[in-house]
This record gives structure tokens, sequence and C-alpha cells, in this order.
């Protein structure tokens, strides 16, 4: 990178990848891998979404880590950002339920409703019960 133009080229490169906006071409899944997230088992949430990725071919999917997302104790978190969609968050996620979203909502647009996390007049609550998935 010489240039200015090269610096432009970079972005426009890569724009769809980082990109979260609804015009996005591109499914986005994000983890969230800050230290709480590992300790959550995140590690292991980010590998089976991206083995789940590859055993259904997904080729319009990027699988992204990112940093604290913050909700710790909600940990694992995942993302997704479909095209022309709004992000949903996904939390609580294990290897089992981080399968299945990829399966039903990256796969054909199914939102797993129970693995969301629900705001309530400023409070976070899980309206689900916990497994051991």
């Amino acid at each position: 990178m010489k240039t200015i133009q090269d610096l432009e080229d970079i972005r426009k490169n890569n724009f769809n990848r980082v990109n979260q906006g609804l015009d996005r071409k591109s499914i986005r899944i994000v983890v969230g891998m800050a230290t709480c997230g590992i300790a959550a088992g995140a590690d292991e949430v980010f590998d089976a979404i991206l083995d789940e990725v590859n055993k259904l071919g997904l080729s319009n999917v990027v699988v992204v880590k990112t940093g604290c997302i913050g909700v710790c104790r909600l940990e694992p978190i995942v993302e997704v950002i479909r095209p022309g969609e709004e992000k949903v968050t996904y939390v609580q996620m294990s290897p089992f339920k981080a399968r299945r979203v990829v399966a039903s909502h990256v796969l054909v647009g199914a939102v797993r409703d129970e693995y969301l996390m629900h705001v309530i007049r400023g409070k976070i609550i899980n309206d689900y019960t916990l497994d051991n998935d």
C-alpha cells in the first residue's frame, strides 16, 4: 500500500465483509470472542458454526470473531445479519444451538426465537428454559 488509492481499493474490496447494513450482499455471522465469551464456550460455538457452514456448502456466508458484544452474562453471543434484514442476536449459545441456527436461520431465514435475547422496558430477560445442549 503506497497511495490513498491503494487504501481506497482495500476498503472497497473488503466493505461487504464488514458491512452490517441492510444493503450487505452476503450473510454475516459474528461470534463474541472477548474473554467472557471464550470462558463461556465461544471457541466451540465458533468452530461449530464454521463446520456447519462448510458442511452445508454455504459460500455466501462470512463468519467472523469480534470482541465484547456487551452482555457478558448471556455469552456466548452470536449475531446473524442477513441481506435486507435487521441483525438478530442469539444468546447463551452452545455448539448444538449454533448448528441449529445455521441450519434454520442462515440457510432458510427461519429465526430461532427460543435462543433470542428479549428486552422489555429496558430489562433483558430470557423467556426460555436453559438446557444442557
